[in-house]
């Protein structure tokens, strides 16, 4: 059986650059898990002494808050400052270009449309940035009957899939006067989504990696179903079944943001070693 890795896949630049501040940070804590992945936030737990705290107050005057990739509300930042702690921001550029603009252009008297999901620790941070509040909305039906101003300012989650984000887009620019629609879709997810769009069509059985509440390797695991029936959602190589890949000749394998090079090799070489 021939193994193919996705043309792109894996860490992007957020998380490189997260883990990388993480690291240089030793004895401290996030503030909510630094990325969506288990075993590598374990890692940073065992070789470089990174705890981990969900609560904010949690934090005291002089201690060190590294702040997750995902951003985190802009109230909770304040406060955080404010109490003296010491705040180490690893939140992802293309998370803070989307919280900017929910700030600018609520401030300009814009309503602000937020195309994500609502649960998801980014659309928490991003919404809290709109001055006047946000909608967050996951299709066009969940538009329809709201009553909204004739000026609107659309954001989409940073990993959401984009044909996806045109749905929304297509159904506010002909009932609205002015939309300004805002690209906050990061280059790896367009990447990551268009290389696996590519080998699922091609492969007869498909391997994802990632985070059960990963959000971008559930778009990728989305994507890839689309094309071929028999894929797969896998944390790392103990949740591989070996039946998936009895009659198959092509495995594809791609894998989320967060997840670390030294899981997907383990996977990679898991599948060889049973074939």
């Amino acid at each position: 059986m021939k193994i193919e890795l996705a043309e792109n896949y894996g860490f992007c630049f957020g998380v490189k650059r997260a883990i990388k501040i993480a690291e240089e940070n030793t004895d401290s804590s996030t503030y909510g898990p630094l990325i969506h992945n288990n075993k590598e936030i374990e890692r940073l737990e065992k070789d470089f002494k990174i705890g981990l705290s969900n609560d904010y107050k949690s934090f005291k005057a002089g201690d060190k808050a590294v702040i997750r990739t995902h951003g985190i509300p802009k109230n909770e930042l304040e406060e955080l400052k404010k109490n003296s702690v010491n705040v180490v921001d690893a939140t992802c550029p293309y998370v803070t270009k989307p919280q900017q603009i929910c700030q600018e252009m609520s401030d300009d008297g814009y309503d602000i449309i937020i195309f994500g999901d609502e649960a998801h620790p980014e659309i928490k941070g991003v919404k809290s940035y709109a001055t006047y509040g946000a909608r967050v909305v996951t299709c066009p039906k969940d538009l329809e009957g709201i009553k909204l101003k004739d000026k609107i300012a659309l954001v989409a989650q940073t990993t959401r899939k984009v044909e996806d984000y045109m749905d929304v887009a297509n159904y506010l620019i002909p009932r609205y006067k002015e939309v300004r629609v805002f690209n906050t879709i990061c280059n790896a997810t367009f990447e990551n989504q268009e290389a696996v769009r590519n080998i699922s069509t091609k492969a007869d059985v498909m391997i994802i990696i990632g985070g059960k509440n990963s959000s971008n390797t559930k778009q990728l695991f989305s994507i890839s179903h689309d094309n071929c029936m028999d894929s797969y959602h896998i944390e790392d190589e103990n949740d591989l079944d070996y039946k998936w890949f009895i009659n198959k000749k092509f495995c594809g394998i791609s894998a989320g943001a967060s997840t670390p090079d030294w899981i997907i090799q383990n996977v990679v070489n898991s599948i060889k070693k049973a074939h």
